[in-house]
């Protein structure tokens, strides 16, 4: 009986296409994953992105969340590497991954229905990478046509692209080559009509440029849009219906009838602790006043205070009115210190109200930078920057933890925006390992992170271009569309608020933006103000704050830091420095006490304890790369005597001849007459012969020392 083959058909399968920045954008559906809910093969030129949706059949139990997970997983067999791991494959996301997953979660999460409790997962997996083709952007283009066509409630679409400054001129996403040259990197996120979010990486970029750049990037978003709504219109599916989240209305208009006064009396205050002291109070109070009626309030508690908090914060700050008093263009009151850690290399702390960050700098040698293991072209990282959020900084008693994406997130924040202020390697050759630890939390710790870390820098001698600063803004809107803006958001305001702009910067322009937000979108007006007023706000924390406290980088490093020096070589005679087996290297090491790395490209970098030790281990490599120079004076000692001559050493196992009618200027019969073994002798190189072999010359060196000195008498 013979074996019977059907040849498998894909009657579904469909494929969209568009331009974009030049390149081609697929979108292939029909084919892959089709038990999924929907699953898009996201093609940009030799880029392949494979985002695939799922939803759970029904709600999970006991929550007051929407359980949305997006996972963005490198595969390094889409750039043509095996894992370094033991285990010779993907572990946990590496750090770009798990900041591509937050930059598509954060964009499509408002857009979810907001009673919406039934798990939803996102999975991104790249497959294939062409490095002028962002995975980044093919990620977020196909997380929103896989939940647009799905069955999944979702209002989107989105369309995202990247902008870059290359020559002074805005470009849609930039090639690799034109990245590396780029004075801005800003992804920008839109539905139809609002940008929805900017995260962005700028040299001190001015706000008109950064505001043109989104502005470019939301008008060609909306070419994606078209084209996603056009897969709706012809492969979409029909949504399907949920079990909406329950909330006893009829209880929360009681108790917000019967307790306003006392509600907005608890929430008026810039104290945290005494804000959640009164509202304890006030949430026994609905116990006496409710419970007996509706046995099983204690399930909507923390809806009801959500709601009803939101609702005094909104109606105050439309008013004009903040929780703690504040105008909508004051800051809370600031500190800075510097030196706070007596043996780290530079510390600095950053107080704005509540809000506390002491940050942490380390210095290293460039052994220390770190190697990474991932799909992007970036290999390795000199400059390091990690966010730690303890529980006690919100007064939680939970034990700690490795870092969670906030973490990551926040940390990476902070050092896009340092990043292009750190000196280059030539000028300061250190590793550069930044910690801010929160140590209370208020509000905009990210920003807290980005000025303590400024200061702990020029702390530790880090000669910094600029000092950097960074502020958050907020936003509420009416239901008529008018808005309010307002700098330097608390914890409440953030909680309740519908956004928060944090943008980081120098005075001469803005190195980091990050946009979060809790409503449908932004239009041009609110993002521009939002602009304007962070670059007043940072300006001031500069002037009043930050410089009064440290003005400038130190002028030297720590003295318990590592001193450097550098050196350049000839390529060709890094092998002899190295010797056989690492022989020589190590030697100089163990005989300095210096540490030395060596770049393929000639280029040494020599660290010690102190300035001794390096220039100790600098004198050793110089005598083994030793050249002699015709023409050169040389100042050295007397090796070995014969009857034609006397050999020079002029660096060690370097030496030369100098023959018997060149030792004085006058004839002599023996050698011995004119030196001995030991003796120090000015020599002039006159000559190097085919195999190497140097002549020196004694009386010439005599003959031009005693010119120069007739000439400087003469000068005189």
């Amino acid at each position: 009986m013979s074996t019977i083959i059907t040849q498998r058909q894909f009657p579904h399968y469909r494929k969209y296409e568009m331009d974009l920045a030049g390149r081609p954008l697929t979108l292939e559906v029909g084919k892959l994953a089709e038990l999924a809910n929907a699953a898009v093969m996201v093609g940009y030129g030799d880029t392949r992105v494979l985002v695939c949706v799922t939803a759970s059949a029904r709600p999970r139990d006991g929550i007051d969340f929407f359980p949305l997970s997006v996972d963005f997983e490198e595969k390094l067999y889409s750039v043509g590497r095996i894992p370094g791991s033991f285990n010779r494959r993907e572990g946990r996301p590496g750090e770009k991954g798990v900041l591509t997953s937050r930059v598509i979660d954060r964009p499509i999460r408002p857009l979810f229905p907001h009673d919406f409790r039934n798990d939803v997962s996102i999975m991104a997996t790249v497959m294939s990478v062409d490095h002028d083709c962002s995975p980044e952007i093919c990620g977020l283009i196909g997380a929103s046509a896989a939940l647009a066509i799905s069955d999944i409630p979702w209002n989107g679409p989105v369309g995202a692209v990247k902008v870059g400054l290359v020559d002074g001129r805005l470009v849609l996403d930039p090639t690799s080559e034109e990245r590396k040259v780029s004075d801005l990197d800003v992804t920008v996120v839109s539905t139809g009509k609002k940008v929805v979010m900017i995260e962005a990486g700028a040299n001190e970029v001015d706000n008109d440029t950064m505001f043109k750049a989104i502005q470019m990037a939301h008008e060609e978003n909306q070419k994606q849009v078209a084209l996603i709504e056009r897969m709706v219109a012809e492969i979409g599916k029909e949504k399907f219906d949920y079990p909406h989240a329950d909330f006893d209305e009829e209880l929360f208009e009681k108790i917000v009838a019967a307790t306003m006064d006392e509600a907005k009396a608890a929430m008026d205050t810039d104290d945290k602790n005494v804000r959640e002291a009164r509202w304890n109070v006030l949430v026994e109070k609905w116990h006496e006043l409710f419970l007996d009626e509706y046995p099983e309030m204690d399930k909507y508690l923390d809806e009801i205070t959500y709601k009803f908090q939101k609702k005094i914060v909104k109606a105050w700050l439309l008013e004009g009115h903040r929780v703690d008093g504040r105008q909508r263009n004051e800051i809370r009151p600031l500190g800075s210190e510097v030196g706070i850690l007596p043996r780290a290399h530079g510390s600095g702390l950053f107080t704005r109200g509540q809000t506390q960050v002491l940050s942490v700098v380390t210095l290293d040698t460039l052994s220390a930078n770190q190697k990474l293991d991932t799909i992007w072209e970036e290999t390795e990282k000199r400059y390091m920057h990690h966010y730690n959020f303890p529980g006690y900084s919100v007064g939680e008693a939970k034990p700690a933890r490795s870092p969670g994406r906030r973490e990551i997130g926040h940390g990476a924040l902070a050092e896009r925006a340092l990043l292009p202020v750190i000196p280059d390697v030539e000028t300061f050759p250190y590793a550069i390992r930044v910690v801010s630890e929160v140590v209370s939390s208020n509000g905009s710790t990210s920003q807290g992170s980005v000025c303590g870390s400024t200061l702990a820098l020029m702390d530790a001698g880090v000669p910094i271009k600029a000092p950097v600063a960074g502020i958050s803004c907020g936003l509420i809107q009416d239901d008529d569309g008018g808005f309010t803006t307002f700098i330097d958001i608390q914890g409440v305001e953030d909680f309740h608020g519908e956004m928060d702009f944090k943008v980081a910067g120098t005075k001469k322009g803005i190195t980091a933006i990050q946009m979060d937000l809790k409503n449908d979108g932004l239009t041009m007006e609110i993002i521009k103000d939002a602009l304007e007023i962070t670059y007043d706000g940072r300006c001031q924390i500069l002037d009043q704050i930050m410089l009064p406290c440290i003005a400038e980088p130190r002028k030297d490093v720590s003295r318990y830091a590592p001193k450097m020096l550098t050196m350049h070589i000839d390529p060709s005679r890094i092998r002899e420095v190295i010797g056989s087996g690492g022989k020589v290297i190590q030697k100089i090491v163990a005989d300095t006490g210096a540490k030395i790395d060596i770049n393929d490209d000639g280029s040494i970098f020599i660290a010690g304890v102190d300035a001794a030790s390096c220039d100790a281990a600098k004198k050793c490599i110089d005598d083994i790369v030793f050249v002699p120079e015709i023409g050169a004076l040389y100042y050295g000692r007397v090796v070995r005597l014969m009857t034609f001559g006397a050999f020079v050493e002029l660096a060690p196992g370097k030496d030369g001849l100098v023959h018997i009618s060149k030792l004085a200027d006058h004839r002599i019969e023996k050698v011995e007459d004119a030196c001995k073994i030991g003796d120090m002798m000015w020599v002039k190189v006159t000559d190097i012969d085919e195999k190497g072999r140097v002549n020196l010359s004694h009386k010439d060196a005599v003959r031009e020392i005693r010119a120069k000195e007739a000439a400087g008498e003469r000068a005189k």
